[in-house]
């Protein structure tokens, strides 16, 4: 499923919880349950409410930016079931009961970066970084479906993200390194990176030296 077509259905799903009048007005609040990173969450918001908006005001974070708020841009990109989508035009109450991943999400318990964003780091696929939460996350979704693309294939998979700073191409490089590691590790390119601990009865063996 594309971005879009991910967006499109988060926009149309409704939420079967209404007021108590029965319908639901745009002043009454709607309870938003969810799992965000892995973690379950809840919140009461006002039925027009922005995804975007519920993850940087109701949730706090605010790794997720908002740039052009039109679905252009893809600054507000964040995973719904494993699907890149533009948070801003998806409502909150579309993505009740579903599994949101922001960019918060990614890097391991111990604070080791997922391979895309190691990748952007290594590659130098950022400036003023206000872009690369979106690019780091479509990068992920793009990867799940492809797992081995050309560069041609990064470039039209990453087509959908606007860069103002890098010219791009340490960004086609981050993702060609991330594809790489994820092929190796065998990685899902979606799930929080596990991080050293995945690794811990290597380094704890007595040929690590540790």
């Amino acid at each position: 499923m594309s971005a879009t077509d991910a967006t499109t259905s988060a926009r149309t799903a409704t939420s079967d919880r209404p007021g108590a009048s029965g319908a639901v007005g745009p002043y009454d609040r709607v309870e938003v349950e969810l799992t965000v990173n892995g973690v379950p969450r809840a919140a009461f918001v006002p039925p027009r409410r922005l995804l975007s908006d519920f993850i940087r005001h109701d949730l706090e974070l605010t790794g997720t930016h908002v740039g052009c708020e039109h679905g252009v841009c893809g600054a507000c990109t964040v995973l719904l079931d494993g699907q890149p989508i533009r948070s801003c035009l998806a409502l909150a109450v579309a993505v009740d009961g579903r599994e949101l991943t922001t960019i918060e999400g990614l890097a391991g318990p111990d604070g080791e970066l997922h391979p895309v964003q190691q990748g952007f780091q290594d590659h130098h696929g950022l400036q003023c970084g206000f872009c690369t939460p979106g690019f780091v996350l479509s990068a992920c979704g793009f990867l799940a479906e492809d797992p081995d693309p050309d560069e041609d294939t990064i470039r039209e998979g990453m087509a959908g993200n606007l860069c103002r700073c890098t010219g791009y191409a340490g960004i086609l490089q981050a993702v060609k390194q991330a594809a790489g590691v994820l092929r190796e590790t065998g990685a899902d390119p979606c799930a929080r990176h596990a991080g050293r601990a995945a690794d811990g009865a290597v380094a704890a063996g007595p040929e690590s030296g540790r």
